[in-house]
């Protein structure tokens, strides 16, 4: 296929990731980093293959699909893990208390001791099929 030329791919499933809109920009970044790497753990089927350049190195492999990026209000968070859960849609999430902790084991805990309704959220991520996905998502805005 030539350089430049556009291929349009649909997939069946849709990522999504949702971050609060009032993160500091730092903080919106490392949301989104964790969440994905936490869809890439759950969802192998969304990793693609290594790359490999003309020199024949090779690099690590990227996720298959596009992801979307959503800006919400901590309500709007709330309402939308509620729109997951009751889908049957296993979110990844990352709550504020997160950003205080600094290991996965003071993670866990941090969030094993909130009730989920709640939860202080900062983001959330979840992979599922594409028309469930819209409805979970639906009335957010992609962040911009």
């Amino acid at each position: 296929m030539p350089r430049g030329t556009l291929v349009v791919m649909t997939f069946d499933s849709k990522i999504a990731i949702v971050v609060r809109e009032e993160l500091a920009v730092w903080q919106k970044l490392n949301v989104t980093a964790f969440l994905a790497g936490g869809l890439a753990a759950c969802y192998k089927e969304i990793i693609g293959e290594r790359y490999r350049d003309a020199s024949g190195l090779t690099y690590g492999p990227l996720v298959r699909q596009p992801i979307l990026i959503f800006s919400a209000s901590g309500e709007e968070l709330r309402r939308t893990l509620g729109r997951a859960l009751e889908r049957g849609v296993t979110p990844s999430i990352y709550t504020v208390d997160l950003f205080t902790t600094y290991n996965d084991v003071d993670n866990r805990a941090a969030v094993a001791v909130v009730p989920t309704e709640n939860l202080d959220l900062a983001g959330l991520a979840l992979h599922a099929e594409r028309k469930v996905t819209d409805k979970i998502v639906k009335g957010l805005k992609l962040h911009s």
